[in-house]
């Protein structure tokens, strides 16, 4: 069945978005972590420490099909599914027979509370893959989307590099914007569809829709901006 191409009363990068995250600028996001994220966080971090391989965070996971496939390209190391959808996870666990093997595992907690609950923990990313989020595309749903959240700035915190897929042109563009106003560049190319992660890649390839791959060294941007902070140290003694 085909799907639809994304559909806006926004024809290019929303006339908002730098206003709005300046105003997020050296301000933390404060809304308070329930118990139950917390509890999902303690569950995740225990099956990470038991690797003991590098972490892989596949971040709205959906049925944990990306996961599953990502786990079987990098056997060396754990890759954690993390969605806050019972409904979607209960489809994986039916589709896979278990959503936990010898190198993965999904979780159920919302992204809002991970994030921060991981750069708290100090975790430390090899990968960290966001394929296909929802483009909540009607311009008055900006907050909504990952780039333009009060939470975006933990994402590049997290460290490894980066890789976000979505088939709508405008979402690519200003999750770019997004990150370079945090001092992290990043490359946007269209996908060959080759190596399709997730049942809606799967669908919107099949479709004849434009698939865009966007990767950023998140690390590099950190060792970047230290090595900025020495050399203006220096300067200054």
């Amino acid at each position: 069945m085909n799907s639809r191409i994304v559909i806006s009363n926004q024809a290019d990068v929303h006339p908002q978005l730098l206003e709005r995250l300046a105003r997020y600028r050296g301000a933390a996001f404060q809304r308070p972590i329930p118990q139950r994220s917390r509890e999902a966080f303690d569950a995740a971090d225990e099956l990470v420490r038991r690797s003991g391989k590098d972490l892989i965070l596949d971040s709205g996971c959906g049925t944990g099909d990306s996961t599953v496939r990502l786990a079987a390209l990098h056997p060396d190391c754990f890759v954690l599914g993390v969605d806050k959808s019972r409904e979607r996870l209960r489809r994986g666990e039916h589709q896979h027979g278990l959503l936990q093997g010898e190198n993965f595992a999904c979780v159920r907690a919302d992204l809002i509370d991970f994030w921060r609950l991981a750069h708290a923990g100090a975790w430390r990313l090899k990968y960290h893959f966001c394929l296909y989020p929802n483009p909540w595309p009607k311009a008055e749903h900006l907050v909504r989307r990952w780039h333009a959240h009060p939470v975006f700035s933990v994402v590049p915190q997290l460290g490894g590099r980066l890789e976000m897929r979505t088939n709508w042109r405008i979402y690519a563009a200003e999750f770019a914007i997004s990150l370079a106003l945090h001092g992290v560049r990043s490359n946007t190319e269209i996908c060959d569809g080759a190596q399709q992660l997730t049942p809606f890649e799967r669908k919107y390839a099949a479709s004849g829709h434009k698939l865009y791959r966007l990767t950023a060294d998140l690390d590099a941007a950190a060792a970047q901006e230290n090595s900025g902070g020495q050399r203006r140290e220096r300067t200054n003694t």
